[in-house]
């Protein structure tokens, strides 16, 4: 036992809380120095031992208080080692990661294996908007308790992409355990839940994902008390339209019997689908469009129109503050931000009841036809854009 002071977890939200309660001074172990000094407006003090700690609480011994430089963190972002413009043809699927990047919208794709579903959804951070300092914050806090924040990164500057493998159990997805810790549906607060072969993962598992994607939050009871962990994530998942996965491929003959492919689409219930705003079918590549030598349009093009489509919304939603995207909106704001034409209520009631969609689904097509509308600089939703909405609901999980 020599004194020294060792590292601890959650000196984030400490910091933040001390703020909060006017507290001007914080002394911190030496080595999250760096975590704590992202916060503005209190005194960080570190420390090596406790010997030092007394030393300067006396007066005893001087110690200058720790700086992080906050922008020089936000400039380092963006650095990504992939790009849309590597995805060779697949037109309709990119434009569908563009609404829903430019709306928040949950996305699931389905294809047969090889057709760029993982690479595309990959890509999808290249697309998302910046993280503000809230959010960046926010993010932070969540990686800082649970241990996971990298020690060259005192400050989580872009979207976190978390992509659990199919065996995870129920609490590894929403956080549990004896004592709370937040599951990576709460990692990935203010960024992407990508999960591949979403059938693949145990039916339950599933299923308590519900509350948080409809929520938001996730509620952890425990007979001492309650605890709430933040989980607004953009959901993405991948799979295959059967086990063998060629179910409609034109050149390999499925191998699965209706049974088999109808038990495997029944790991998906309908309330949990009912929660993903987009089902996209993912065809094919072309032979002609992989050997086409002109590459796809840039993210950072992409990014552009999905800026300008936030910015809509964050003017539209100034005076709520717990929404930031159309994604997240409640009943009352879609009465008040999307009205629809008469053609436009018309075709989308006529689709309701074509393709047999609840309540949910209408609210929530709605919802990607006023991200439509945002990307194309539209004030009002118009019959094409509720067309296109449509068109991200259409696929059906019948067996063929």
């Amino acid at each position: 036992l020599d004194g020294a002071v060792r590292p601890v977890r959650g000196v984030l939200p400490m910091v933040l809380e001390a703020r909060q309660h006017k507290i001007k001074r914080f002394l911190v172990p030496a080595d999250n120095a760096h975590e704590a000094a992202v916060v503005d407006g209190i005194e960080i003090i570190a420390v090596q031992s406790l010997r030092q700690a007394v030393d300067f609480l006396a007066g005893q011994q001087s110690i200058a208080p720790s700086r992080t430089d906050v922008q020089a963190l936000f400039a380092r972002r963006n650095q990504y080692s992939v790009d849309f413009s590597e995805v060779r043809g697949q037109e309709h699927a990119k434009r569908a990661f563009e609404v829903a990047a430019a709306g928040g919208h949950n996305i699931l794709l389905s294809g047969v294996p090889g057709t760029g579903k993982t690479m595309m959804a990959r890509r999808l951070p290249t697309i998302l908007p910046d993280l503000c300092l809230e959010e960046a914050l926010e993010t932070t806090k969540i990686y800082s308790t649970t241990g996971l924040l990298p020690e060259d990164m005192p400050l989580l500057v872009t979207r976190p992409f978390r992509t659990p493998h199919h065996t995870i159990s129920d609490a590894g997805l929403i956080g549990g355990g004896r004592i709370p810790r937040p599951g990576e549906v709460s990692l990935a607060h203010n960024g992407v839940l990508f999960l591949d072969e979403m059938p693949e993962f145990r039916k339950h598992v599933l299923e308590v994902m519900r509350q948080p994607l409809e929520d938001g939050i996730v509620t952890i009871a425990r007979a001492a008390a309650s605890l709430r962990f933040p989980a607004n994530f953009m959901l993405v998942a991948a799979m295959n339209p059967c086990p063998c996965g060629f179910l409609g491929d034109k050149v390999k003959k499925c191998s699965c019997t209706p049974m088999q492919v109808q038990r495997y689409r029944n790991q998906l219930s309908g309330p949990l689908l009912d929660r993903i705003d987009m089902h996209i079918e993912v065809p094919p590549v072309q032979v002609e469009e992989i050997s086409a030598q002109k590459p796809g349009e840039s993210s950072e093009k992409i990014r552009e129109r999905v800026n300008k489509a936030r910015k809509l919304q964050q003017q539209r939603f100034a005076s709520a503050p717990l929404i930031n995207c159309n994604a997240q909106m409640g009943s009352r704001q879609i009465e008040s931000f999307c009205p629809l034409d008469q053609p436009g209520k018309a075709l989308l009631n006529s689709a309701i009841e074509q393709l047999g969609l609840s309540a949910r689904a209408y609210h929530r097509i709605i919802k990607i036809a006023r991200t439509i509308a945002d990307l194309a600089g539209a004030e009002r939703i118009d019959v094409s854009h509720v067309a296109e909405a449509v068109q991200y609901r259409r696929q059906q999980f019948d067996v063929g």
